[in-house]
Order: structure tokens, then sequence, then C-alpha cells
């Protein structure tokens, strides 16, 4: 096998890894590329070495997805507004398993935010990933006993942060009744869709007016939503989306990508809804994302 074929082998896991670890597909690329710089540079000699060449790709890629995370924080600390994660369309990408599609929404990722990197790198690649400790630990520098510590109490963490995930069979029908609930712009129509406690996040960043904080409760949502649909101009169109696993919607405006919106569902209502309308996060939602 060829150096490059060996290191496509992988490109999609280590893609995959660094795109959970840092919430942005650009950054996720920008760590791929430069791990694989890394491995061509060892030369054929030090490759030859390497017992088990994917553990030391998924070493290398981790530590450079830490780097960048670490540096990334008191960025993330001075965003306007919420912060949330690069979206990506997900419907070419049929996950694999529960675990993996979860763990590429939108609220799974905001509260791994919530995790100090090194948190972060050892859960995921010990919960999601299932690596071995023996790998983890060199990779973020701690011992295999202090890994399980550290998995352990991450676990806790998003456990209590975030409720059980369940797979939609039907996203369409919600999408559907969603949208035409806030077509309808009634309370009662809204109501026989959003969750009593549905929360609203939108992620503007510094450029494009969006709430600043999260709208809770179904009045208050139902208001807010209620009031967008009439502002929406001309030349606007929707496509229905799988977004970071979830059910969604793409807004375009002349064409070009507007917004995202991303529901979480809980029984059969909208729980959550996601809306990405920073520019800066939208503009490779066209490109597919194979994570």
């Amino acid at each position: 096998m060829n150096v490059e074929q060996e290191f496509e082998n992988e490109r999609r896991r280590l893609r995959s890894i660094a795109y959970r670890m840092l919430g942005s597909l650009e950054d996720a690329d920008d760590v791929v590329q430069e791990a694989w710089l890394r491995w061509d540079g060892i030369g054929a000699d030090g490759r030859a070495a390497v017992t088990n060449p994917p553990a030391w790709l998924t070493t290398t890629a981790t530590r450079l997805a830490l780097d960048r995370l670490k540096s990334a924080q008191r960025q993330r600390e001075e965003y306007v507004g919420p912060w949330l994660p690069e979206p990506v369309l997900t419907d070419s990408d049929p996950a694999v398993s529960v675990e993996l599609t979860e763990s590429l929404t939108l609220g799974f990722l905001s509260v791994l935010e919530r995790l100090a990197p090194v948190e972060r790198a050892v859960f995921l690649l010990a919960e999601v990933f299932d690596e071995p400790y023996a790998v983890i630990a060199p990779t973020v520098g701690r011992s295999e006993e202090a890994c399980r510590q550290i998995a352990s109490r991450a676990r806790r963490r998003v456990r209590d942060e975030r409720p059980r995930f369940e797979p939609m069979e039907r996203r369409d029908d919600l999408v559907a009744a969603f949208v035409a609930a806030c077509a309808d712009g009634r309370l009662e129509a809204l109501r026989k869709v959003l969750a009593d406690d549905v929360v609203l996040v939108s992620d503007g960043g510094p450029n494009v007016h969006a709430a600043r904080r999260p709208v809770r409760g179904v009045y208050r949502v139902g208001r807010l939503l209620a009031n967008l649909v009439k502002r929406i101009p001309d030349g606007t169109s929707m496509e229905f989306h799988d977004v970071n696993g979830e059910a969604g919607l793409l807004v375009r405006r002349d064409g070009v990508p507007w917004y995202v919106v991303a529901l979480e569902e809980r029984d059969g209502h909208v729980a959550a809804i996601r809306l990405v309308i920073n520019p800066d996060k939208l503009h490779r939602i066209d490109t597919p994302a194979v994570l």
C-alpha cells in the first residue's frame, strides 16, 4: 500500500474526530491536511517504524485539534451571542450507529463545548470512536487511569446536560408540521408542534442581528417564530435537509444560503430549535460532508 492510500484509508475518521473537536469543517480539514503533511514528512523509514499507523494518525490529528481548540477558547469567550458549531448537511451520510449520529448534533456539540479541551478529546476518543485508553493516554499526555477518570467525569456531565437522544424515523413530517405551524402563526398551531419548554438558540455572530440569549418557552418562541416568518422577503426558498443528523431546513435568499435550522425532537414535539445565521458558518454548507 502506498503512502497516499494508507492515509486516505484514515481520512474520513480523522476528519470526523477533528470536526467534533472543533465544531468547524474548515478547521477540521486544516487539521487533516497538517496530519497528512506530518505523515508524509517522516519519510518511508519513519513510517516503517510505526507499528500502528491508524493510532499514530489519530494521535497526531487529535493533538493538532487540541492545539487549535486551546487557541480558539478566548475567541469563543468573546463571541457575540450564543456560539453554535458550523452546521453540515448529512443527508448523504447515513450514520452507522445512534452514537455517531448523536455526536454530530448541534446540541451535543454545544454541550461538548463546555468541557475543557483535554476532557473533550478523551470523551470523544473513548465514548464515540471507541479508541483504547492505551492510545488515548499518550495522545493527551495523561496516564491511562487518569484518562478513565476524565472520561467518567465527562460522561456524567454530558449525561446531566443532554437529554437522551432518540433518532427520528419520519423527519420530513416533523419539519413539514413545523413549517406549516410557523406559516400559520397562531399559538394554537405552534403548540401542536412545539414542546412547552422549547428553547430557541440563534447564532448570528458579530455581524448579523440575532437573539443574544436563548429564548425559552412555547409562548416566547412561538411569538418570535411568527414574527420571523412575517419578515421573510421575496426571493426566499426553503429546503428540507438532515442537519448534523437531525431534521432541519436550509433557507436561501436569492439562491445564497441565508440560515440553517436544526430541530431537536422529543416525544413527537420540537424541543429545541437551533438557527445558524452567521454567514461565516454557512459558506461551506453546500460542500458534501461525510462525517
